[in-house]
């Protein structure tokens, strides 16, 4: 079902490219197509150029198609999604685009002439998270966690099953609202308004909405107990996180970084670090891939410490 939801958004042609090149969906994660260059697919963190000796030239009807069969021919109704630069599909999957900007009043409104799309595929890998959360949790309680990695490592595929892990409840830890700040529809993957993703039975959902502003709204709305928001970065986001940890709810995110030595480098999250605002770190160094999990301090956690 997937893979179908995919495949119909793909120009004919370039579906019977990648008939002949991929034996595992599973092990797909982009799809990219720019106007007069080689079709381009990534697979388990890899960069390959599907067809050998011969690979496919994107051309601009196939990227004109990729486009129309994405927006329901209707890029004007995909407006507000455009503003940020891509359309999720049916199943959670993100349609990225870039080509000549519109703009209202200095902010961006749409895009026009597009010459390049990128599929980024969903994965839900429910039970992923099992080999971290023995070390995340105490007492049934989940703690203050940020996952760290560089990009395509699994830090959104992780985070989004632990949410799920601590909504529905385990031996590990109780069942707990969570509040999640989707800001680009990747956790959830919303498609109108309704999750793609199981995250679980006492999770709520705030789609497309700014990091921050999503915490803040959160707290004010819904009682969570616990926060999730995917990809940390700007200063306004560790006040958000800062105002949520003061009112009572555990965090879990997510921050592009290899080592807790290497935010120490950031100013943005050099506070955090220092002021010892999470109390668990996971690091992640390739595909699913646990290199460690580190106290407040830096040591390495023994399970169930």
């Amino acid at each position: 079902m997937q893979k179908e939801r995919v495949w119909r958004i793909l120009p004919e042609r370039v579906r019977h490219v990648l008939d002949q090149e991929i034996k595992d969906y599973d092990d797909l994660q982009e799809i990219k197509l720019r106007t007069g260059q080689p079709l381009l697919i990534r697979c388990l963190g890899e960069e390959k150029i599907p067809g050998g000796g011969h690979p496919y030239t994107v051309t601009a009807r196939d990227v004109r198609e990729a486009v129309d069969y994405t927006s329901n021919y209707s890029l004007y109704a995909c407006e507000e999604e455009m503003r940020q630069g891509f359309i999720t599909i049916e199943g959670g999957h993100r349609v990225g685009m870039t080509g000549q900007v519109i703009l209202d009043g200095g902010h961006v409104k749409n895009l026009k002439y597009i010459s390049s799309v990128n599929i980024r595929i969903s994965h839900e890998v429910q039970g992923c998270a099992d080999k971290v959360m023995p070390y995340v949790t105490r007492n049934r309680q989940i703690a203050h966690t940020l996952i760290l990695s560089p990009p395509g490592c699994g830090k959104t595929t992780l985070l989004r099953d632990m949410v799920r892990q601590i909504s529905d409840g385990s031996y590990l830890v109780k069942g707990m609202t969570v509040g999640v700040v989707d800001e680009r529809s990747e956790i959830a993957g919303c498609y109108r308004g309704v999750a793609q993703n199981h995250l679980g039975i006492r999770t709520d959902v705030l789609d497309g909405c700014p990091k921050a502003e999503g915490m803040i709204m959160l707290i004010r709305s819904m009682a969570p107990q616990v926060i999730a928001v995917d990809e940390i970065g700007a200063q306004e986001d560790v006040h958000a996180i800062e105002y949520a940890m003061h009112c009572g709810c555990k965090l879990i995110a997510t921050m592009h970084g290899s080592s807790v030595e290497e935010l120490r480098k950031k100013p943005v999250s050099r506070k955090m670090i220092d002021e010892k605002r999470f109390e668990r770190y996971i690091v992640l160094a390739g595909r699913g891939q646990v290199e460690g999990i580190y106290d407040e301090y830096g040591r390495p956690v023994r399970r169930e410490e």
